[in-house]
């Protein structure tokens, strides 16, 4: 019997209940009442095994689900059908290939690099175009690696197992980021083109290198931490330590990614334009990243300068308006720290479909596991139906899975696209960048509900919200503690 047939018994054999009661514990208390047991009772599951298997849905359900993957078993097929890849409102200019992180956990560098290369392709008259990511990553590394050093330092009295300890120790140089964080590397160390720094082999497959710099990192941790105990003024005694670390994690990410380019040095750019007539530039990095502020780029973006962007956030946990950020999250020192100004979806979705209605790319970040299919490449709450499987329903709220951790921000994408009906959006095109394999040739779709529950972020021009929202940025913001969802990294 294959999967088709036994979602069409599955769905034709189930026993619906009616009037059910919307709290559970008002079943049971309806019941004769039975003694509190704070142990598991064998004889109590035998009972409730020879309940279960009484049902046939169930004896149905045992068949389909114990030898198949559940989720395809209850996939529903109207999803399908529902989640099309049409769209009313589409950017002129998505930008292509379909890239692909591979084994690595950078998907918040392609997303953003994904968004930066539309306004670049459009000043260049470009066809097909992408930055090196693993430009940045090499960076991102090294700067993340100096941030936990200092953040050792900076917390010499906690207690190691304290919880800011432990949190800090967990990962150190993670792949994922965020917006505030690829900013922060471009306006130190500018853009690139691919070309000029492909991906080596630890770049798409990540794996060995950050763990090998990980177990160096919470070394030094105990190293530090040791030569501190014995200073009065840790981090001006120990300069000569850390810069002996340093050195070494470069080291490591030297010989794993290559030597990259220096931000300053000029380098010569070599390609054909889309009427496939030769042009050459030469330029430095900074200078390359520092031509998206530049009149003819932001012209070309409509009017958007790509290095104004901000971060909207939906935590329906904290009060709508208020500036949020996380204690000591971040990449390079001394620069901008991560910040989101927290509003409702409403907000987010109208200025993000005045974006797409401008041309302008949107880098967002969302839950991508839940609810989701890869080989699809659909995103809907009614894709999987655990309730026709399991006689159970999923009930919590967008603000209970943050506040049980059940959910936080898990990757990047970029949005080109929304189906509005009625002023009101249906479905949002994404593109992900998993290759071509996956999605419809590396596009996926989420449906608005989907994205009402598991988007969490989108990455706004500030003249597409009112003046109350861009105020928000001037606040001091509240800060949530560094092991918050909201401290997730995509």
């Amino acid at each position: 019997m294959d999967i088709e047939e036994l979602k069409s018994r599955l769905e034709r054999d189930y026993v619906y209940i009616k009037d059910r009661p919307s709290d559970k514990t008002s079943q049971h208390t309806q019941k004769e009442a039975k003694p509190y047991s704070s142990t598991v009772s064998i004889s109590t599951t035998e009972e409730w095994e020879k309940e279960l298997m009484q049902d046939p849905k169930n004896r149905l359900a045992l068949s389909a689900l114990s030898s198949n993957d559940a989720k395809s078993v209850l996939k529903q097929r109207s999803a399908t059908i529902a989640n099309t890849q049409t769209f009313n409102v589409k950017i002129d200019s998505e930008g292509a290939p379909i890239t692909n992180q591979r084994s690595s956990g950078r998907c918040w560098l392609f997303a953003a690099t994904n968004v930066f290369r539309v306004a670049i392709m459009k000043r260049y008259n470009l066809k097909e175009f992408e930055l090196s990511q693993a430009y940045l990553f090499y960076w991102d590394k090294l700067e993340k690696a100096n941030y936990f050093l200092e953040q050792i330092l900076d917390t010499v009295d906690e207690d190691l197992e304290g919880r800011l300890l432990q949190t800090l120790l967990e990962a150190p140089v993670g792949d994922g980021g965020q917006w505030d964080m690829v900013a922060n590397l471009v306006e130190k160390y500018g853009l690139i083109p691919q070309s000029h720094y492909p991906d080596s082999f630890n770049a798409s497959n990540s794996g060995v290198m950050s763990s090998l710099v990980t177990t160096k990192l919470r070394e030094y941790a105990l190293q530090l931490r040791q030569l501190a105990s014995r200073s009065s003024n840790a981090k001006e005694s120990l300069g000569a330590a850390k810069e002996g670390m340093m050195r070494e994690i470069h080291l490591i990410l030297t010989i794993m990614l290559g030597p990259p380019p220096n931000p300053d040095k000029e380098f010569t750019w070599e390609y054909n334009d889309k009427d496939d007539k030769f042009q050459s530039l030469t330029t430095t990095p900074l200078k390359f990243a520092g031509e998206l502020s530049s009149q003819a780029s932001v012209k070309a973006n409509s009017g958007t300068n790509i290095h104004d962007l901000f971060s909207l956030v939906n935590d329906p946990r904290n009060k709508y308006g208020q500036l949020l950020s996380v204690s000591r999250l971040g990449n390079v020192v001394g620069m901008r720290p991560v910040r989101y100004v927290n509003v409702d979806m409403t907000t987010m979705k109208t200025a993000c479909i005045s974006m797409l209605r401008s041309n302008i790319p949107i880098f967002f970040g969302c839950d991508v596991g839940k609810f989701s299919d890869k080989n699809s490449g659909i995103m809907d709450t009614d894709l999987v139906d655990y309730e026709i499987g399991f006689n159970t329903r999923l009930g919590l709220t967008k603000t209970h899975r943050l506040m049980t951790h059940e959910s936080a921000m898990t990757h990047a994408m970029v949005l080109t696209a929304v189906h509005v009906i009625d002023e009101k959006p249906v479905r949002w095109r994404v593109q992900n960048s998993w290759g071509e394999s996956s999605g419809s040739k590396g596009w996926f779709v989420m449906s608005d509900r989907w994205m009402d529950e598991f988007v969490y972020q989108a990455v706004v021009d500030p003249k597409f919200v009112g003046k109350d929202t861009q105020d928000v940025l001037k606040q001091e913001p509240k800060m949530l503690p560094l092991w918050d969802p909201m401290g997730a990294l995509a």
